[in-house]
């Protein structure tokens, strides 16, 4: 079957987390998508060529007419939980005119993304939404695949976020009632399976699934397993009065989630997330898995993701200019900063793969042979392992205090530390041409482990100032004179031939 005879699928909210990542696994199965966004601009890179993008708000009905034509499936990934309005009504208003224009259009089938709970329990204002939002959504339109799941587990999921934020950074954490609801997690790998499985499911009536893995846990339970796979020691102290309110300030002040959006979420906390049939058992082969796998894939997927990024466009591309101690993406910090050189990029990538060794490290020897010693005394493998060949470099060599991760001649090198610290920590030098030659990308990233390796970061950042800054300048200098120069702004100190390792 070719492109144009592929069923065409409208795709929306594929800018929030669920929708970009249903984007990439439909994008890999060759289907025909068009997405709806309000800022079309926001997905045209994002997207591959194939890939159709419109202008479209749900809360304006004549916006979607456009995008409905010749659609035989349609996502519905809208919410409006950050709203200042009312986002009830503003979800009832969306649905309505989502559903009244895929039935206009001959849309055969809406496939939904909704949220768990017993709706005869009270629910939270959140997750009644989300339910009425399954509701409306049905009475204007034939059929309705609406899957209802609990906490996603995924890095960049909110939930998974705020929990890594809380881990990460409180050692001791006062935890309100919710910490204790029982919730049926999902991963995000097998979420996207239901939901890309739905469309091979036969037309017919409208049908509700409820969705999760296997483990009933609280998010306790979940913060203590993402503690134990870190390696950190966490204690829960219970405050039962501590109120929804009171807890989403809380959460603000130690986690990214802002207050509005804080306070709906906590709300819809209290309120048990759990399967109370096995119908997408019966109906998909599809088996979740566990919260420690969940957990674990997602640190592993988050490793991959943060390797791949190429930090040229990850910068440049950014909202916000770099702060005081640098980026923040995901657990990582991130301090970045360029040179433009008037050299050929083989030429300006010469002083870089000649990194360390007799060469040294271009700025502050003596202040990476210190660090160094400081390691030893740790029990660390300290500064004086050297290199290999001092002209070239192949992943997975040792270098002086680093590891080897990956080089591409004349583009890209990047050193993981092998040293005593709180946390992970790499140097990657990057090089791309520019119009009067090129420019040369130095980045120290840092995935601190708790609290002690956030303080970690921020007490050695202003030495970063000047020790990275006079290594950037000196390799420029060496880069345009073409040959390595020796540091400037410190004596030198020679490496003894034996082992070594570390970041400042």
């Amino acid at each position: 079957m070719g492109t144009a005879d592929k069923e065409l699928i409208l795709l929306t909210g594929a800018t929030g987390y669920v929708g970009g990542r249903l984007l990439s696994v439909l994008q890999s199965q060759g289907a025909r998508v068009r997405c709806l966004s309000r800022r079309p601009e926001a997905l045209t890179q994002q997207a591959d060529s194939p890939v159709e993008v419109v202008a479209g708000d749900v809360l304006n009905r004549g916006s979607l007419d456009a995008a409905m034509v010749g659609v035989d499936t349609a996502y519905y990934f809208v919410h409006s939980m950050g709203a200042t309005k009312d986002f009830e009504a503003e979800d009832r208003i969306a649905a309505t005119n989502f559903s009244q224009a895929a039935t206009a259009a001959g849309v055969r089938r809406i496939i939904y993304l909704g949220g768990l709970g017993n709706p005869d329990q009270k629910l939270s204002k959140h997750l009644r939404s989300r339910q009425e939002t399954g509701d409306i959504l049905r009475a204007h339109h034939a059929q309705v695949i609406e899957f209802r799941a609990s906490i996603v587990i995924g890095s960049g999921s909110l939930s998974f976020e705020m929990i890594r934020a809380l881990v990460e950074r409180l050692p001791v954490m006062i935890c309100p009632r919710w910490v204790n609801v029982k919730a049926q997690p999902i991963a995000i790998e097998d979420l996207l399976k239901y939901l890309s499985a739905a469309l091979k499911l036969p037309h017919g009536p409208s049908q509700v699934y409820e969705i999760g893995g296997p483990d009933q846990v609280s998010y306790g339970q979940i913060m203590q397993e993402y503690s134990r796979q870190r390696g950190l020691t966490r204690w829960m102290i219970p405050v039962p009065f501590l109120t929804p309110h009171l807890s989403s300030l809380w959460l603000g002040l130690v986690t990214p989630l802002y207050a509005r959006v804080g306070r709906k979420l906590v709300d819809s906390l209290r309120n048990p997330t759990l399967l109370s049939n096995n119908l997408a058992a019966t109906t998909f082969s599809i088996k979740p898995r566990s919260v420690q796998d969940a957990i674990a894939r997602a640190l592993v997927n988050e490793d991959r993701e943060f390797a791949q990024t190429r930090w040229s466009d990850a910068l440049s591309s950014g909202s916000a200019p770099q702060s005081w101690g640098g980026q923040r993406f995901g657990s990582r910090l991130v301090d970045s900063r360029t040179r433009k050189v008037k050299a050929a990029p083989e030429q300006a990538f010469a002083p870089i793969r000649r990194i360390g060794g007799r060469t040294g490290w271009y700025y502050g020897n003596w202040l990476w042979s210190i660090r160094g010693f400081l390691d030893l005394l740790a029990g660390g493998v300290g500064i004086r392992r050297g290199r290999r060949d001092q002209e070239e470099v192949r992943a997975g060599d040792t270098l002086d205090f680093w590891r080897v991760e990956l080089y591409e001649r004349p583009q890209r090198l990047r050193l993981q530390a092998e040293m005593k610290c709180p946390g992970r920590a790499w140097l990657e030098f990057e090089v791309t041409p520019s119009e009067e030659g090129s420019v040369i990308r130095q980045t120290a990233i840092f995935d601190p482990v708790g609290l002690l390796g956030i303080l970690y970061w921020y007490s050695v950042y202003p030495l970063h100032q000047f020790v990275f800054e006079g290594m950037l300048r000196n390799i420029s200098l060496a880069a345009e004179q073409g040959k390595p120069t020796v540091d400037i702004a410190s004596p030198r100190v020679e490496p003894a031939p034996v082992t070594g390792n570390q970041i400042s």
